[in-house]
């Protein structure tokens, strides 16, 4: 059954009226808001209650994101020969009870940074199917015109929970202690569980004689990535920025709690009231593509996410006004980011055959998400030889680079991006 067939069923009109929909995007927001809490928690209760260094700071980021280099491209083989929402509820499942022995490990009187490092492994490779899947799912739950507004909700939907989760998570670590801020995301993770097992979705069941070698199908989807001039582009943008700035926020624990002086409570606030960036970009997303174009929308948001940066390092200038500054920074990066991925993630999806989603998808986090466990190691190391500041300099000195791939190529000429048929 192909991809258009399959949506047929899916509901006309507004997205607001497709329970099924509204089903999984409910789960999604518990979990979103969830993990929100424990990006704020984790750094806490490594870098205040564990004393952990920056090269263990370094580790343990690398730890979260390995999996995406270690097993992403396999898992996108994998995902396209199994139903993409099943694999989701048992990763959610994973997820619940990984992350659920922090806190046990803690009322025991035993935890330490290893053990950090440890479930962020486990945490990390359920992700990796979660993540591809969840990507791949959206064109079996929706028909192929509501593929945007989808994404679109999905995303406004993260930037809410980022609105609200790290103000709470901050609230709930300076009030309860970090591990205990920790179980109100296991919680969240068990309510995306229950919704996803009572969603429906319209993916056509695979049939075992079509499969081929696992290297073949690895192969076939890198080439469909690689083999896109235009994907081939927005990919190198995303992995190069992906890797300077995740060394920037590998460090940015120890340097506003640390170095700064911020209080947890004051960190969240922070992301809280940076991620309205986020929310907004989501909202003006459909507005600014409209009157720019798809393709242009590339490129010109790549340019802000990448001068944002410095806003950064430069704090240690002044300060007196680090409150400010990085509520700036950070609303600037969420705005520019937001529209950024809703347009490349749905020009990706529209154009890719539904075979090859998972493996489209699985190959394209191999590269932009495959390189932060090494970025986050060398975060530690430049880290603890330079020092903090000087390292987030070099950080931004090379997000700047990597606008280049989407600034010097033919997004400017076009206005909208090709659609499946133009592909084909």
């Amino acid at each position: 059954m192909s991809q258009s067939v399959a949506t047929d069923t899916a509901p006309k009109g507004s997205l607001w009226r497709d329970r099924n929909f509204l089903t999984m995007w409910t789960g999604q927001a518990f979990s979103q808001f969830g993990s929100q809490i424990t990006e704020l928690a984790i750094p806490v209760l490594a870098v205040i209650l564990l004393q952990a260094t920056e090269w263990e700071v370094g580790v343990l980021n690398a730890a979260n994101v390995a999996a995406f280099l270690i097993v992403g491209l396999p898992a996108g083989a994998w995902i396209d020969r199994m139903r993409k929402r099943h694999v989701m509820i048992w990763a959610d499942l994973v997820r619940a009870l990984a992350l659920g022995s922090l806190p046990l490990l803690w009322f025991a009187g035993i935890l330490e940074i290893w053990h950090l490092i440890v479930v962020a492994l486990v945490m990390g490779v359920a992700t990796v199917f979660f993540d591809v899947s969840y990507q791949s799912l959206i064109p079996s739950l929706v028909r192929p015109g509501q593929i945007a507004e989808a994404n679109g909700k999905l995303e406004a939907t993260h930037q809410v929970a980022g609105l609200a989760g790290p103000a709470v998570g901050g609230w709930l670590v300076g009030v309860l202690a970090a591990p205990v801020a920790i179980l109100a995301t296991v919680a969240t993770y068990l309510a995306s569980f229950v919704a996803l097992l009572f969603t429906r979705d319209h993916e056509p069941p695979h049939e075992r004689e079509s499969r081929r070698p696992l290297h073949r199908e690895i192969g076939e989807g890198l080439g469909w990535v690689f083999g896109n001039p235009l994907l081939r582009r927005i990919v190198c943008t995303t992995g190069t920025a992906n890797f300077f700035g995740t060394i920037a926020t590998t460090l940015l624990p120890i340097f506003v709690l640390r170095e700064l002086g911020l209080s947890p409570e004051m960190l969240g606030v922070v992301f809280s009231l940076s991620a309205v960036g986020g929310l907004l970009g989501a909202i003006a997303t459909p507005h600014i593509v409209k009157r720019i174009g798809e393709a242009r929308a590339i490129p010109i948001s790549a340019i802000i996410f990448c001068l944002v940066p410095f806003f950064l390092p430069a704090i240690s200038l002044v300060p007196e006004l680090a409150f400010p500054l990085l509520v700036i920074q950070f609303f600037g990066l969420s705005f520019s980011v937001l529209l950024y991925n809703i347009t490349q993630v749905s020009f990706r999806q529209r154009i890719t055959p539904a075979r090859l989603l998972g493996r489209m998808n699985a190959s394209i986090r191999f590269v932009v998400w495959g390189v932060m466990p090494i970025a986050a190691l060398v975060a530690g190391a430049l880290g603890t030889w330079i020092g903090t500041v000087p390292t987030l300099w070099l950080a931004a000195a090379g997000e700047l680079l990597s606008c280049l791939f989407v600034v010097i190529g033919p997004f400017w000429g076009m206005r909208e991006l090709p659609d499946a048929h133009a592909e084909a």
